[in-house]
């Protein structure tokens, strides 16, 4: 029997994010191009950021906050800038960072936040992971390329991921006895094991008025 997932999840681990980011890096130093300053896509940008700052050495690291992916595995229509500012970096040499081109929306939209507000001599773009059969453009630099689509569930959004999938099953389900189910249905529903413990999620959601 074949069970088709309902959304097809991998958990990646603290360790492969810092690989990624470092071979993301090393990526960007073995084509040439010299940084001046880096400008991370908040919020899932923001670790892979400064990962590649630090292998690079750039000092500088900038962030603008875009909003799109505003619940796990859901879209909001458009990609939109959330606090518009401007600044310049004349003269500099840009490299916008998110952690995954899934539609290509919230990059494309970075990189042209970036010109208009920022005005840098060059603007390039970068990303862990690139979803060669989802994103609508590619960018300049990736570390790992994805053929099938899946929800990447990094580290620094375990929380807010779990509690966003168990929802989806409380919401489809009803309501579910135990925590033991719960697991089972998320691995039946998701094809993954649950990085922090259903008993955990459930306090938080408890906390966070969702249950």
């Amino acid at each position: 029997m074949v069970i088709v997932l309902k959304i097809p999840v991998k958990v990646v681990t603290w360790d492969y994010a810092v690989k990624l980011s470092t071979s993301l890096a090393r990526k960007v130093r073995e084509s040439g191009y010299k940084v001046d300053v880096i400008v991370a896509v908040a919020r899932g940008g923001l670790v892979p950021a400064r990962i590649v700052a630090d292998v690079l050495g750039v000092m500088d690291v900038l962030s603008i906050k875009i909003e799109h992916w505003v619940e796990t595995a859901s879209h909001t229509p458009q990609a939109k800038v959330k606090y518009s500012y401007t600044l310049s970096l004349e003269g500099k040499n840009a490299l916008v960072i998110d952690d995954i081109t899934d539609t290509g929306d919230s990059m494309d939209l970075a990189k042209d936040f970036v010109v208009k507000n920022f005005s840098p001599s060059v603007v390039k773009t970068a990303t862990m992971q690139h979803i060669v059969t989802a994103s609508k453009s590619t960018p300049d630099f990736y570390a790992e390329e994805v053929k099938e689509w899946t929800w990447f569930m990094y580290p620094w959004n375990y929380w807010e991921d779990m509690i966003n999938l168990v929802s989806k099953i409380m919401n489809e389900k009803g309501k579910v006895t135990s925590s033991e189910e719960l697991e089972k249905e998320f691995v039946d529903s998701y094809g993954a094991v649950p990085p922090i413990s259903i008993e955990e999620i459930l306090r938080e959601m408890k906390y966070r008025g969702k249950l």
